[in-house]
Protein backbone atom coordinates (compact mmCIF):
# COMPACT_ATOMS: atom_id res chain seq x y z
CA UNK A 1 0.00 0.00 0.00
CA UNK A 2 1.56 3.47 -0.83
CA UNK A 3 0.36 6.71 -0.07
CA UNK A 4 -1.28 9.44 -0.38
CA UNK A 5 -3.91 6.57 -0.03
CA UNK A 6 -6.13 9.23 -2.19
CA UNK A 7 -3.69 9.28 -5.53
CA UNK A 8 -3.90 5.50 -5.80
CA UNK A 9 -7.77 5.66 -5.23
CA UNK A 10 -7.36 3.40 -2.13
CA UNK A 11 -10.05 5.54 -0.14
CA UNK A 12 -13.55 6.48 -1.62
CA UNK A 13 -13.46 10.16 -2.42
CA UNK A 14 -16.09 11.14 0.24
CA UNK A 15 -13.82 9.61 2.60
CA UNK A 16 -11.28 11.83 1.97
CA UNK A 17 -12.86 14.90 2.96
CA UNK A 18 -14.31 13.09 6.25
CA UNK A 19 -10.60 12.22 6.78
CA UNK A 20 -9.34 16.00 5.90
CA UNK A 21 -11.84 16.99 8.68
CA UNK A 22 -11.31 14.47 11.32
CA UNK A 23 -7.51 15.64 10.59
CA UNK A 24 -8.63 19.36 11.26
CA UNK A 25 -10.43 18.69 13.78
CA UNK A 26 -7.71 16.92 15.96
CA UNK A 27 -5.09 19.66 15.00
CA UNK A 28 -7.28 22.45 15.86
CA UNK A 29 -7.51 20.67 19.27
CA UNK A 30 -4.08 20.32 20.00
CA UNK A 31 -3.60 23.73 18.88
CA UNK A 32 -5.92 24.51 21.90
CA UNK A 33 -4.05 22.17 24.19
CA UNK A 34 -0.56 24.01 23.23
CA UNK A 35 -2.28 27.53 24.38
CA UNK A 36 -2.43 28.54 20.70
CA UNK A 37 -5.77 29.51 21.18
CA UNK A 38 -4.74 33.09 22.88
CA UNK A 39 -3.07 35.97 21.93
CA UNK A 40 -1.15 36.72 24.44
CA UNK A 41 0.49 33.54 24.31
CA UNK A 42 1.42 33.68 20.42
CA UNK A 43 2.42 36.97 20.85
CA UNK A 44 4.64 36.51 23.60
CA UNK A 45 7.53 34.94 20.93
CA UNK A 46 7.97 38.42 19.87
CA UNK A 47 8.81 39.68 23.25
CA UNK A 48 11.04 36.48 23.67
CA UNK A 49 9.85 35.70 27.33
CA UNK A 50 8.17 32.68 25.81
CA UNK A 51 9.18 30.41 23.13
CA UNK A 52 6.54 28.02 22.82
CA UNK A 53 5.63 29.20 19.79
CA UNK A 54 8.77 27.99 18.03
CA UNK A 55 9.18 25.15 19.66
CA UNK A 56 6.02 23.98 18.38
CA UNK A 57 6.30 24.63 15.54
CA UNK A 58 9.30 23.82 14.70
CA UNK A 59 8.74 20.00 16.51
CA UNK A 60 6.03 19.76 14.17
CA UNK A 61 8.11 20.71 10.88
CA UNK A 62 10.89 18.45 11.71
CA UNK A 63 8.43 15.83 12.87
CA UNK A 64 6.84 15.51 9.67
CA UNK A 65 10.56 16.13 7.68
CA UNK A 66 11.67 12.97 9.00
CA UNK A 67 8.42 11.23 8.87
CA UNK A 68 8.26 12.20 5.45
CA UNK A 69 11.81 10.80 4.44
CA UNK A 70 11.07 7.75 6.38
CA UNK A 71 8.10 6.88 4.63
CA UNK A 72 9.67 7.83 1.90
CA UNK A 73 12.78 5.51 2.02
CA UNK A 74 10.69 2.57 3.50
CA UNK A 75 8.68 2.93 0.08
CA UNK A 76 5.16 3.61 1.58
CA UNK A 77 4.48 7.27 0.40
CA UNK A 78 5.05 8.87 -2.73
CA UNK A 79 6.46 12.36 -2.35
CA UNK A 80 6.01 12.92 -6.12
CA UNK A 81 2.29 13.03 -5.50
CA UNK A 82 2.21 14.95 -2.34
CA UNK A 83 1.00 18.80 -4.16
CA UNK A 84 3.49 21.94 -3.59
CA UNK A 85 2.57 25.18 -3.78
CA UNK A 86 4.58 26.62 -6.71
CA UNK A 87 7.39 29.01 -5.33
CA UNK A 88 6.90 32.87 -6.33
CA UNK A 89 9.75 34.34 -4.36
CA UNK A 90 8.74 38.36 -4.61
CA UNK A 91 5.00 38.08 -4.25
CA UNK A 92 5.94 35.15 -1.34
CA UNK A 93 7.78 37.35 0.36
CA UNK A 94 5.65 40.72 0.66
CA UNK A 95 2.87 38.06 1.69
CA UNK A 96 4.89 36.65 4.86
CA UNK A 97 5.68 40.09 5.75
CA UNK A 98 2.09 41.25 5.52
CA UNK A 99 1.37 37.95 7.57
CA UNK A 100 3.70 38.79 10.00
CA UNK A 101 2.37 42.41 9.88
CA UNK A 102 -1.12 40.52 11.02
CA UNK A 103 0.40 38.30 13.75
CA UNK A 104 1.77 41.21 15.69
CA UNK A 105 -0.71 43.65 15.47
CA UNK A 106 -3.64 41.14 16.00
CA UNK A 107 -1.84 38.51 18.07
CA UNK A 108 -3.04 35.51 15.68
CA UNK A 109 -2.66 33.59 12.28
CA UNK A 110 -5.36 32.96 10.55
CA UNK A 111 -5.26 29.33 11.49
CA UNK A 112 -4.76 30.24 15.72
CA UNK A 113 -7.65 32.74 15.39
CA UNK A 114 -10.38 30.00 14.32
CA UNK A 115 -9.31 28.08 17.56
CA UNK A 116 -9.84 30.95 19.32
CA UNK A 117 -13.10 31.66 17.66
CA UNK A 118 -14.29 27.86 18.59
CA UNK A 119 -13.07 28.73 22.51
CA UNK A 120 -15.03 31.24 22.19
CA UNK A 121 -12.62 34.71 22.32
CA UNK A 122 -13.79 37.87 21.29
CA UNK A 123 -10.83 39.13 19.87
CA UNK A 124 -10.66 35.88 17.91
CA UNK A 125 -13.79 37.06 16.32
CA UNK A 126 -12.96 39.95 15.25
CA UNK A 127 -9.63 39.15 14.10
CA UNK A 128 -11.33 36.22 11.95
CA UNK A 129 -14.10 39.03 10.42
CA UNK A 130 -10.96 41.00 9.24
CA UNK A 131 -9.49 37.80 8.26
CA UNK A 132 -12.49 37.48 5.70
CA UNK A 133 -12.97 41.22 4.79
CA UNK A 134 -9.29 40.80 3.77
CA UNK A 135 -9.72 37.52 1.66
CA UNK A 136 -12.38 39.19 -0.11
CA UNK A 137 -10.44 42.21 -0.63
CA UNK A 138 -8.20 40.36 -2.31
CA UNK A 139 -10.52 38.84 -4.47
CA UNK A 140 -11.85 41.96 -6.03
CA UNK A 141 -8.24 43.26 -6.73
CA UNK A 142 -6.75 40.39 -7.53
CA UNK A 143 -7.55 40.70 -11.88
CA UNK A 144 -5.35 44.06 -10.96
CA UNK A 145 -2.60 42.02 -9.19
CA UNK A 146 -2.49 38.83 -10.96
CA UNK A 147 0.79 39.86 -12.98
CA UNK A 148 2.72 40.54 -9.67
CA UNK A 149 1.44 37.48 -7.55
CA UNK A 150 3.29 35.13 -10.50
CA UNK A 151 6.38 37.36 -10.76
CA UNK A 152 9.77 34.82 -9.62
CA UNK A 153 8.12 31.72 -10.65
CA UNK A 154 10.47 28.55 -10.04
CA UNK A 155 7.66 26.05 -10.45
CA UNK A 156 7.44 23.55 -7.65
CA UNK A 157 10.87 23.07 -6.37
CA UNK A 158 12.27 21.56 -2.90
CA UNK A 159 15.36 22.33 -0.93
CA UNK A 160 17.46 19.11 -2.13
CA UNK A 161 16.61 19.86 -5.63
CA UNK A 162 17.65 23.20 -5.19
CA UNK A 163 20.95 22.20 -3.51
CA UNK A 164 21.39 19.32 -5.03
CA UNK A 165 21.72 17.32 -2.16
CA UNK A 166 20.34 14.42 -0.57
CA UNK A 167 16.95 14.45 1.31
CA UNK A 168 18.60 12.48 4.58
CA UNK A 169 21.30 14.92 4.57
CA UNK A 170 19.09 17.85 4.62
CA UNK A 171 16.58 16.42 7.27
CA UNK A 172 19.39 15.60 9.37
CA UNK A 173 20.81 19.25 9.21
CA UNK A 174 17.23 20.21 9.92
CA UNK A 175 16.96 18.08 13.21
CA UNK A 176 20.46 19.55 14.38
CA UNK A 177 19.57 23.11 13.76
CA UNK A 178 16.05 22.67 15.81
CA UNK A 179 18.05 21.23 18.67
CA UNK A 180 20.03 24.66 18.45
CA UNK A 181 16.97 26.64 18.08
CA UNK A 182 15.34 24.49 21.11
CA UNK A 183 18.29 25.61 23.39
CA UNK A 184 18.48 29.27 22.05
CA UNK A 185 15.12 29.34 22.96
CA UNK A 186 15.25 28.27 26.28
CA UNK A 187 18.46 31.18 26.63
CA UNK A 188 15.78 33.73 25.71
CA UNK A 189 13.23 32.47 28.16
CA UNK A 190 15.09 33.10 31.04
CA UNK A 191 16.88 36.02 29.74
CA UNK A 192 13.74 38.14 29.28
CA UNK A 193 11.75 36.12 31.93
CA UNK A 194 11.14 39.89 33.65
CA UNK A 195 9.64 41.25 30.52
CA UNK A 196 6.41 39.04 31.37
CA UNK A 197 3.27 41.00 32.08
CA UNK A 198 1.97 40.36 35.52
CA UNK A 199 -1.70 39.43 33.91
CA UNK A 200 -0.20 36.56 31.85
CA UNK A 201 0.53 33.38 33.99
CA UNK A 202 3.79 31.25 33.83
CA UNK A 203 3.62 27.78 32.07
Amino acid sequence: MTAPLDSYGLVPDGAVFLIAIAIGLAFGFLLERAGFGSAPKLAAVFYFYDMAVLKVMFTAIVTASVGLWVLSAAGVLDLAEIYLVPTNLVPQFVGGLLLGAGFIIGGYCPGTSFVGMATGRVDALVYGLGLMAGLAAFAEVFPAIEGFTRLTDLGRITLPELLGLPRGLLTAALVVLAVGAFGLAAWLERRFAGKRPSNVPAD
